[in-house]
């Protein structure tokens, strides 16, 4: 296993620090909430599940995110259906229009990503794109 040396630690926690506040500059005025663009990629990910088990994959309690849940399911981007399996439990799932905002918030801040990797090389691109996979990974 590696043994990072605080530099590198630095370095890193400053490359993804800074890109992520530059993505979320580039979300329009008009974009839904942080919280709100985290459940329906999570819906959009993992499929029809639980409040409770968004929440813990956000790392937030489900208190927190009744209001966004609230929200969501009021302005059609979510639907709030009884389980099957436990008719105490609620399950979200994400309609057609909860898919078109998530995409709508993605593409407007994929398009500055795009314009802004166009100056690299082939392989800094591999190299990000291995760095992303790796990020990803950490995050879980």
């Amino acid at each position: 296993m590696a043994n990072p040396t605080q530099d590198q630690i630095v370095t890193i926690r400053r490359g993804v620090t800074r890109l992520a506040r530059r993505l979320r500059v580039e979300r329009p005025p008009s974009a839904l909430s942080g919280n709100k663009i985290a459940v329906l990629a999570s819906l959009y990910r993992n499929g029809p599940t639980t409040p409770g088990a968004i929440a813990a994959a956000e790392h937030q309690q489900p208190q927190s995110l009744t209001r966004v849940f609230a929200d969501l399911e009021a302005d059609g981007l979510v639907l709030r259906v009884r389980s099957e399996t436990d008719r105490r439990a609620w399950v979200l799932h994400l309609t057609v229009e909860g898919r078109e905002a998530l995409r709508a918030d993605m593409a407007h801040r994929d398009a500055w990503l795009e314009a802004a990797l166009d100056d690299l090389t082939d392989a800094e691109l591999g190299l990000l794109e291995i760095a992303a996979q790796l990020m990803e990974r950490i995050a879980r």
